[in-house]
């Protein structure tokens, strides 16, 4: 029996990346949107067995000396050699320079701070934020072929399934390259907020670093993660900022999420936005969080949190 295509998905969607978990994520994506699905993946070739859920890999080659960006000829002759539909990156700096390298040379649209994306048609439609998180729009494109800037959370990682075919890639040289001299591991922490069921999230109504125990403690009891608003990681630095949730830090999209002195601007706001649940613990009865909240409960986090912990304990 000849196989049917489904028309509401691409003919191929491909993934470019270095990080296998950030790989994992938009590949599960891509699988939504596009019937064959490839990676093109540059570092270490025996990690390509750790890759999840696409249908091949071109391998661009290690990462001991080099960097991705040396790569950028390489892909770009992939790219228009085969034109796939749709392109998914990270949303970092070096995800958009790919970008920007691939639409200068290739004439690809690239859709950045997307927090939806469906295919439609020959085409994708998305969702961005606009006006610093306080609006959404929906646009539309039908070019040939578009490369999407995706942030963390957005696509949930698969499960494993057949190891990927591997198509090895010839290498490009680049008018000008850039050497790896030296690479030392980031001060902070690791964490993925984007994957968690359940956090608990602290804000300004915390008075002091050490209060964090007991923040801690309720994480603990309800096996859930510690996310924070932006001013306690960038301003009062008692957080790393890999827990800070909004418009320029996570997206979460966990079961359970829970504000603890959180006013509720939109900056933060439109992190939490796709939670399944959103409790919200604050003083102030008229703060703004409550208006996002399923549940609230107006009162001081340092009465609450503490009776909150008694009662899951028993």
């Amino acid at each position: 029996m000849k196989e049917v295509k489904d028309m509401s998905k691409l003919a191929c969607v491909w993934v470019i990346g270095e990080e296998v978990a950030a790989i994992n994520e938009l590949t599960a994506g891509a699988k939504t949107l596009g019937d064959e699905t490839a990676v093109l993946f540059a570092g270490d070739k025996e990690q390509v067995a750790q890759i999840l859920g696409a249908d091949k890999v071109y391998y661009l080659g290690p990462l001991t000396d080099k960097i991705l960006e040396n790569y950028k000829p390489a892909i770009i002759k992939l790219v228009a050699e085969k034109k796939p539909n749709l392109l998914l990156v990270r949303n970092t700096k070096r995800g958009r320079l790919i970008a920007g390298a691939l639409a200068a040379n290739c004439g690809i649209n690239v859709l950045t701070d997307i927090t939806e994306i469906v295919a439609v048609g020959n085409g994708v439609e998305t969702q961005r934020m606009v006006y610093g998180g306080a609006a959404f729009r929906k646009e539309k494109s039908t070019n040939r072929i578009n490369i999407a800037c995706v942030g963390a959370g957005l696509f949930q990682a698969g499960d494993r399934q057949a190891v990927p075919s591997i198509i090895d890639v010839d290498d490009v040289t680049p008018d000008v390259s850039i050497k790896c001299l030296e690479k030392k591991a980031k001060g902070g922490e690791k964490v993925n907020l984007a994957a968690a069921k359940r956090v608990v999230g602290v804000g300004r109504g915390l008075k002091a670093a050490e209060d964090l125990k007991m923040i801690e403690a309720l994480a603990a009891e309800l096996k859930a993660e510690l996310g924070c608003s932006r001013p306690i990681a960038e301003e009062e630095k008692w957080m790393a900022k890999e827990r800070y949730i909004g418009v320029s830090g996570v997206m979460l999209k966990p079961e359970v999420y829970i504000a603890l002195g959180i006013s509720g601007q939109v900056q933060h706001t439109v992190g939490i936005n796709q939670a399944k649940t959103i409790l919200a613990i604050d003083k102030d009865k008229n703060a703004p969080i409550f208006k996002q909240a399923d549940y609230g409960i107006v009162g001081d986090m340092y009465k609450v949190v503490p009776a909150l912990i008694d009662k899951f304990r028993k």
